[in-house]
Formats: structure tokens, sequence, C-alpha cells
């Protein structure tokens, strides 16, 4: 799975925005806590769930059941929005 190229990414340091280029139904921007800005980078290139929370085990002193629940959610987010490619 992929972030949509018709979203863009932006991280302005303290939190990290997601704006649709304007060919989508969803008008709006999406706000991210480190969290879900941390899915989102992750997003930018094609990969799985069990990657991304690899990657979060590693970064994050935190169970894997937690780091799997915050990518379901933000994944699940993203993709009300059709913000992810799978």
């Amino acid at each position: 799975m992929k972030l949509s190229k018709n979203f863009i990414s932006h991280d302005d340091g303290n939190e990290k925005i997601l704006v649709s280029d304007g060919t989508t139904k969803f008008a709006g921007l999406v706000r991210g806590n480190s969290t879900a800005g941390f899915i989102i980078s992750c997003l930018e290139k094609d990969t799985t769930e069990d990657e991304i929370v690899s990657k979060m085990l590693k970064k994050w002193d935190v169970s894997e059941e937690i780091a799997r629940r915050d990518v379901r959610k933000v994944i699940t987010q993203l993709r009300e929005i059709g913000a992810v490619n799978d």
C-alpha cells in the first residue's frame, strides 16, 4: 500500500499535514500527531502494515499490540478519505 499520488504531505517540524491536490472527493487537510505523521511518512513509499509496525517498534518503546492498533487506525482513516492505495 502507498499514499495516493493525489495527496501531498508536508512536515512543518511539529506535525505532519496531508492535503488533497484538489482532484479527490476529500476537500480539506489532515493534521497528524507524531505517530500519525510517522505512519504517513512510511506510506510515501510502497509498504505493508507489518513493515510500518516493525519500524515503529524500532523507533519507540511501545508494545506490538499498541503499534499495530495505531497503524490500523491511521490507515483506516486515510482509506476513508481515499488517501491510501492498496
